[in-house]
């Protein structure tokens, strides 16, 4: 599969791109979906689009050389030059610019590409300005770019993921299962997001984790290793309601634990606590108002949603312009059939 997905970037203008990565079913294994036998995709399943995006250092660049080699693949937005098309990447919604449903006969697959600046990625990662690609990374990918080679970048996703986990465990009891973390992490990202009242499975959550949970093992090991003082495996156990062995985790929900996680977390999430506490005040007094607070959970909750919502609600929109009329109803009917079909 790795010999498709270099074949299918191999046409792109890659001398700006610092980080590139594919997701979604037709790359990870989702419950209800094409098998992917064995952890490793030999080829999407069939009507299947492959998501993929490239991290750029300089969006106009990049724009300017893939406008020459794929007008066909940009709206009629691509009449207004490489750079309108790299402010209207940056300057609206995530920050990123979106390609759809553009077909590749060469190598027999559609995929849908997003284009981000490298500095709007690291402050999604580092601040969940959007949470829209930070998001995105809360769940495996497969990496196309190895991001060890970009020490702010691979910094910026190892600390998107502590994130991710200082979060959930906030939002969790003092016992869970795996598959209740990976669960909280992965909806994260989907619970404010205005497409799961419409066009989305209810079940997405659910079918991204189930078959996924020793990839998310091996994504957030290093992430429970620093929070070892916090959070640590119990015992085995079953999960809830099923025969089915499970690992219990058990961490530490003393105030003091509260706390730390609390002030760690990312700045977009910091701002949006401060609004929705019922204590006014600067962010430490909130912090400690919310340690003893058993509200917590929802305030919390609500103020990831509110991130969430606003993201996708202007992305969703920004993507009607630069996939073109035709091509945005065409996914969305995608999508639908997809919801009914699983």
């Amino acid at each position: 599969m790795l010999d498709l997905y270099r074949r299918t970037v191999a046409r792109f203008p890659l001398g700006s791109v610092s980080y590139m990565f594919a997701y979604g079913s037709a790359v990870k294994q989702q419950e209800g979906y094409g098998k992917v036998g064995n952890g490793k995709i030999l080829r999407p399943p069939p009507g299947t689009v492959v998501d993929l995006v490239f991290c750029v250092r300089d969006a106009q660049g990049f724009h300017a050389e893939n406008l020459h080699r794929h007008p066909d693949h940009y709206s009629a937005l691509r009449h207004l030059g490489p750079n309108f098309v790299a402010k209207y990447q940056e300057r609206l919604g995530a920050g990123v610019y979106c390609n759809t449903l553009v077909p590749l006969p060469d190598v027999g697959i559609t995929i849908k590409y997003g284009v981000v600046s490298q500095e709007e990625l690291l402050d999604d990662l580092l601040d969940w300005r959007h949470l829209y690609l930070a998001g995105r990374l809360h769940k495996p990918v497969t990496n196309l770019v190895n991001p060890s080679d970009n020490p702010p970048l691979k910094a910026a996703l190892d600390r998107n993921l502590v994130s991710a986990l200082q979060v959930a465990l906030l939002l969790l009891p003092e016992k869970f299962t795996a598959y209740g973390l990976f669960h909280t992490i992965a909806g994260l990202s989907y619970k404010g997001d205005f497409r799961m009242i419409f066009g989305e499975n209810k079940q997405k959550v659910h079918n991204i984790v189930s078959p996924q949970i020793n990839d998310f093992f091996a994504l957030y090991q290093p992430s429970l290793g620093q929070l070892s003082d916090y959070v640590a495996v119990n015992m085995k156990g079953q999960e809830p309601g099923s025969r089915k062995p499970a690992i219990i985790f058990e961490q530490d929900k003393s105030s003091s634990a509260t706390c730390q996680h609390l002030r760690q977390l990312p700045r977009e999430l910091q701002k949006r606590l401060q609004r929705n506490a019922a204590c006014r005040g600067d962010y430490t007094q909130v912090v400690n108002h919310l340690s003893m607070a058993s509200q917590l959970p929802e305030v919390l909750q609500a103020s990831v949603n509110d991130i969430v919502w606003r993201s996708s609600v202007t992305q969703s929109i920004k993507n009607i312009p630069s996939a073109g009329l035709l091509k945005s109803l065409a996914y969305s009917y995608r999508k639908a059939q997809k919801t009914f079909a699983v």
